[in-house]
């Protein structure tokens, strides 16, 4: 080829080919054999050559099972039977010994000793002699803790099993894991001796600090101490930790559409065309089961078995850490102007539970007034002006804001302050004492993974001691662990990305966690041509290089979003933002639509700006791992426009025709030209200006 002459094969490439050749010839006539369902001696035989060649090969494996069901039929000896099943393992064992790594070789070995007549101690003798050979096995482990279930070995002497591999090597890392996994079923079951999680983590820390001292640059250790921090921070139960509207409010509902005047208190405040609102729950952690049985609502309109709640959550999984109601003022205009009593209360009985199987166990109660206002002269509704993004429609005044801020004081997300669970003695002091010993090894050894650990540990005291007083509490570490983010991501650019995320969320944290920072970012937007959105309160969170956004329990009554200008991909959380009217992504880095699709969930989104981004540009959606396709999707004939291949542009049909804008900007994206734009306006009815542009 190209000019090169043939090189003469040497003599290990021609034995390579040869043995190919032999593996093909051995896989053709088992393939004739699985489909003929030829089950005789010397077909297995030919199966048990070849897989003592390749282990890897699955069919082979899927035959012999099938070959092994097939001939138990004829048998009623047992010693045959325990014959038929002792050659399976034979074989397995052979195979092992090629690639102890083997998936298929594995799980059939699993599937023969499920049959419940093999000899389990043989079972430990082997997986002594493969995990001498290699420790770091982690089929071996696995392997290991079904054995251990079968044969009911205690976990109290699998745990010590583990504390032994780990004291002959440190540096064991499957051991360590399977040691975590050991640990939280004896902590969760509340074995003897295992009653106090406090004095079994103490003795775990003390444990995992002898290896990471050992040797700082082996990961194994630092990974459990990890799962260690992991299991002293995280509470044992769900917690409420905001909702909307907030306890103690009064809310005003608008019929009109018009938000002028309403916006200037943006937590008492909704306009909807319905006579409906959003009651929003958000939680400390993912749960499920939030329902009529668990949160009971009285509302004088409404029967508490009739109201249905949502998970506000993109994977249909039942699961959220947010969750959404409307509930509905009947209709006429005789409640106008009537403020009703809302009284809800979460927790009264069991039933949500968290996705770590925790029940939630600190009922919560808050209380609102809500009443409904109706303007018939009013004409237009929200949106029918033309939102323009410019920093001279935003303006600061101090009067109005000082006029707010009561209503957003973060104080008030404390839902019933006397159910608060708070941190202990030993929660703190444990977080005071890691801290102190990190500190001093970073002086001695400047590791990547250390100055990670420092700053998990440095947030988590953060978060305890804030909690554990009050949120006026400052969080006195936040710009060491900025710091500390800031290093890594020039210490370690393969994950840059990891930290670039982490220190995007402690930024938004820092700006919201000071009545006076977040205020700083607060504007009002007033644009003369605007009648609509005249005075509306906007959080402005743009120019701030965020990778990823959070916080979300603190801004559930956002209505006007500005996050232009920063370097988004995703915007994962935000569902949870309910009252989102008018939302500002541009001059980011989202590469497709399937990205934004949080925003199919926002009712209330009438304004997006999406301008000067990436959606269009990579051929390959990379924001989820099964991805739509218009395969598994009926487009419709109502969607067919001549002149536009809709089945071009089935991402932007499934992701648009969810939303009613009234405006929206794309230009500026590779997607975008004159096909688009007509799909745009045929998907989007409610449409009444596109990047800046009246829509006929």
């Amino acid at each position: 080829m190209h000019g090169r002459p043939r090189k003469p094969l040497k003599p290990e490439d021609a034995a390579s080919i040869e043995k190919a050749a032999k593996l093909r010839t051995l896989q053709s006539q088992l393939l004739h054999n699985h489909h003929n369902q030829i089950y005789t001696k010397e077909a297995l035989d030919l199966s048990s050559k070849l897989l003592e060649s390749n282990p890897e090969l699955y069919t082979a494996w899927n035959y012999r099972k099938l070959a092994v069901q097939h001939n138990l039929l004829s048998e009623t000896d047992h010693d045959s039977i325990k014959s038929i099943l002792d050659e399976e393992l034979r074989i397995v064992e052979i195979a092992l010994r090629r690639n102890f790594k083997s998936y298929g070789a594995w799980h059939h070995r699993k599937w023969v000793l499920s049959k419940g007549l093999s000899s389990l101690d043989h079972e430990f003798k082997l997986l002594d002699k493969f995990q001498k050979a290699d420790a770091r096995n982690f089929h071996a482990w696995n392997y290991r803790r079904f054995v251990a279930s079968l044969k009911n070995v205690s976990e109290k002497e699998e745990l010590d099993y583990t504390t032994d591999m780990i004291n002959s090597n440190f540096s064991n890392y499957s051991a360590w894991h399977n040691r975590s996994v050991v640990l939280s079923h004896l902590l969760k079951q509340k074995t003897q001796g295992f009653l106090s999680k406090e004095k079994v983590l103490t003795e775990e820390y003390e444990l995992v600090h002898q290896a990471i001292f050992t040797d700082p640059d082996d990961q194994s250790g630092w990974f459990y101490h990890f799962w260690l921090l992991e299991q002293t921070i995280t509470p044992d139960a769900p917690v409420l930790l905001s909702s909307w509207p907030i306890h103690d409010s009064d809310l005003i509902v608008s019929l009109d559409g018009n938000l002028d005047g309403c916006m200037l208190s943006p937590c008492t405040s909704f306009s909807s065309d319905k006579g409906t609102f959003p009651l929003i729950l958000y939680f400390n952690q993912t749960v499920e089961g939030v329902n009529s049985s668990t949160v009971d609502i009285k509302f004088m309109f409404s029967k508490n078995e009739d109201i249905s709640w949502r998970p506000l959550s993109t994977n249909n999984s039942g699961k959220s850490q947010a969750w959404v109601t409307y509930l509905k003022f009947p209709d006429g205009k005789d409640h106008s102007l009537k403020a009703c009593p809302v009284e809800v209360t979460v927790g009264h009985s069991q039933g949500i539970i968290s996705s770590t199987g925790s029940n939630y166990s600190f009922p919560s109660r808050f209380a609102f007034t809500v009443s409904l206002q109706i303007d018939k002269d009013s004409e237009g509704g929200a949106g029918t002006e033309k939102i323009v993004w410019k920093d001279d429609s935003f303006h600061t005044d101090e009067a109005l804001l000082e006029e707010v801020s009561p209503i957003l004081s973060f104080d008030r997300l404390r839902i019933i302050k006397e159910h608060d669970p708070t941190a202990s003695k030993w929660h703190i002091e444990t977080i005071t004492y890691e801290i102190a010993l990190f500190r001093e090894l970073l002086l001695e050894v400047n590791c990547k993974i250390g100055k990670l650990t420092l700053a998990r540990l440095l947030m988590a005291h953060d978060a305890m001691m804030s909690y554990n007083t009050s949120f006026a509490y400052k969080k006195v570490n936040t710009e060491e662990v900025l710091e500390l983010f800031s290093d890594l991501m020039k210490l370690d650019p393969s994950h840059s990305r990891y930290y670039k995320d982490e220190h995007s969320l402690i930024l938004i944290e820092k700006v919201i966690s000071q009545k006076k920072s977040f205020m700083s970012q607060c504007r009002y937007y007033r644009e003369s041509t605007s009648s609509n959105f005249h005075n509306c309160l906007c959080l402005r969170l743009n120019n701030l290089s965020l990778s990823r956004i959070g916080s979300f329990e603190h801004l559930l009554w956002v209505r006007m979003l500005d996050l232009s200008y920063n370097e988004l991909q995703s915007i994962e959380g935000l569902e949870a933002l309910q009252l989102l009217s008018c939302l500002n992504l541009s001059n980011n880095k989202f590469r497709s639509l399937t990205a934004l699709e949080p925003l199919g969930l926002l009712k209330s989104l009438k304004v997006l700006d999406i301008s000067y981004n990436e959606i269009g540009l990579h051929s390959i959606d990379t924001t989820r791992y099964l991805c739509s396709s218009p395969l598994s999707h009926t487009i419709g004939n109502d969607f067919n426009i001549d002149g536009v291949e809709v089945a071009d542009y089935w991402e932007a049909v499934l992701f648009f025709k969810r939303l009613e804008l009234t405006q929206l900007d794309v230009v500026g994206n590779a997607v975008n030209d004159e096909k688009f734009r007509l799909l745009l306006v045929k998907l989007l009815p409610k449409l009444k200006w596109l990047d800046g542009e009246a829509v006929n």
